[in-house]
């Protein structure tokens, strides 16, 4: 194996000098054949291995910690490899037998005898992307309190009343607990976000929309929750600074926030969430988070299609995160099950015999 890797991460480095490869896919290609061959062992012979042992290690590989999360607080649980990072790794590992195929390392290519697919891969993601509604509930309120809530105003009270200045880029409270508020309840997606104009909102019998520009060049109006509304305002009113840049979100230099931006926004308003409520997630987590959430609710799945912007219904399952207790919660309030004496009680639960008995007569009436 060892010998092997050598070779073919040689030729494969060599790819780059005809354009063929860039150097950053090379690496990645390197990277993964050295990480494959760690686990299977640099001794064993390239043609000994079966589907099977190819599978077991494609397991191992999903489980194994990511270093690349060293800096971040999973890395304490020991924060596994993601979907998509088991997927790069086993068209990684085809390759590599599909070229010892080609110069006869192999007789066959135990790739076509692995049963571990991507798609099933996917599923051993060690972490849903959706935030609970306890750590979705923390981070919004973290916002709210950036957006003018009771907190945000005590802190900024504290940190005049200290006597310290604050730089110009760390006065962007407004702006950060908007965005954190728009990403978690409305979920656009990062480009739709950071490609928003001033003018893009506009109100309608009282109510405040945006009309969202999204993939395709197709357009979406999506009203604002009240919240959300009142933070916009608040943000248009005394947060944005003054420039001649139309766009939204304003760096603190004036100028459009980038994508890459986004993400620091998300882990600074984080640490203002309880750490027992805390998770880090993306810009892209948010979107699954708002969909999971509403769907979950009993919110019309069309209604749901229309405020992310998919054409296809059948998108939403891509989206749609398993959330803890919520089959307990179905089998509960089975519509089924209710009988004329709960009718009243909605979607709220089933009623014991006991509690229809103690309630008497207002229970038959």
């Amino acid at each position: 194996m060892g010998e092997c890797a050598d070779r073919y991460v040689e030729l494969v480095r060599a790819r780059t000098l005809t354009g063929a490869l860039s150097m950053s896919t090379a690496e990645v290609y390197a990277r993964d054949v050295t990480t494959f061959v760690q686990l299977v062992g640099e001794e064993v012979v390239l043609d000994d291995l079966t589907g099977e042992e190819v599978d077991a290690v494609l397991l191992a590989f999903a489980r194994k910690p990511d270093g690349r999360r060293r800096s971040q607080p999973e890395a304490a649980s020991g924060a596994l490899q993601s979907a998509s990072s088991q997927a790069r790794f086993r068209r990684s590992v085809s390759a590599l037998f599909k070229h010892a195929v080609l110069v006869g390392w192999v007789q066959v290519n135990p790739m076509a005898m692995a049963t571990v697919t991507a798609r099933e891969r996917g599923g051993l993601r060690p972490e849903r992307r959706a935030l609970t509604r306890e750590q979705a509930q923390g981070l919004i309120g973290a916002a709210r309190d950036l957006g003018g809530g009771p907190q945000g105003v005590a802190a900024k009270e504290s940190a005049a009343g200290s006597g310290r200045r604050r730089r110009r880029d760390q006065n962007t409270e407004l702006r950060d607990g908007l965005i954190v508020l728009m990403l978690s309840t409305m979920g656009p997606r990062v480009s739709e976000l950071v490609r928003a104009n001033v003018e893009d909102f506009y109100t309608n019998d009282g109510v405040r929309y945006w009309r969202i520009f999204g993939k395709g060049g197709k357009t979406r109006d999506v009203p604002l929750p009240g919240d959300v509304a009142l933070v916009l305002e608040a943000y248009l009113a005394r947060g944005r600074i003054a420039s001649p840049d139309k766009a939204l979100l304003l760096s603190w230099r004036g100028r459009r926030l980038a994508r890459g931006d986004v993400q620091a926004v998300i882990d600074r308003v984080q640490r203002g969430v309880d750490p027992d409520r805390r998770r880090s997630v993306t810009p892209h987590g948010l979107r699954h988070t708002t969909a999971t959430h509403l769907l979950a609710d009993a919110v019309d799945m069309d209604a749901v299609r229309r405020v992310l912007g998919h054409s296809d219904l059948a998108t939403l399952g891509r989206y749609r995160d398993e959330l803890p207790g919520e089959l307990e919660v179905a089998m509960r309030s089975h519509p089924l099950l209710r009988g004329p004496a709960v009718r009243g009680a909605g979607a709220s639960g089933s009623v014991s015999a006991e509690g229809v008995q103690r309630s008497g007569p207002a229970a038959s009436a």
